[in-house]
């Protein structure tokens, strides 16, 4: 069973497979964070077995939640993955082929109309 978990500052998304199809158990899950002061909100979907916690980042962490509920047999961190590493990587191969495009580009106008711009055709 794996925990899937995305997060920026005041939201926690996290993939809990025992609340999927099972509104009990997500009712259990969401009691546990509504008395949590700095917690806005908690929704989940029992459909995709997501539980979504908006929280006050500066007075509270996403690390503090998800200790709650593993300390509640609710989540398993050794079972938990994200894709922060996948979203970093793909941005980093768009902007490079951005760059590239743009530099080529920049350079065709800067040689359009001189007779360098044959030669920038080969290079």
């Amino acid at each position: 069973m794996s925990y899937y978990i995305h997060s920026v500052p005041g939201r926690l998304r996290i993939k809990i497979p025992a609340i999927k199809g099972h509104a009990e158990r997500a009712m259990v899950i969401q009691s546990l964070l509504k008395d949590i002061e700095a917690v806005e909100s908690i929704r989940a979907n029992t459909v995709t077995g997501s539980l979504v916690v908006k929280y006050q980042p500066g007075r509270f962490a996403r690390n503090e939640i998800l200790s709650i509920l593993k300390e509640n047999g609710c989540f398993d961190a050794s079972q938990a993955f994200t894709l922060d590493h996948v979203v970093v990587k793909t941005s980093s191969k768009a902007g490079r082929a951005l760059s590239k495009a743009f530099c080529g580009w920049a350079v065709g106008r800067a040689l359009e109309g001189t007779g360098l711009s044959f030669l920038a055709a080969f290079i």
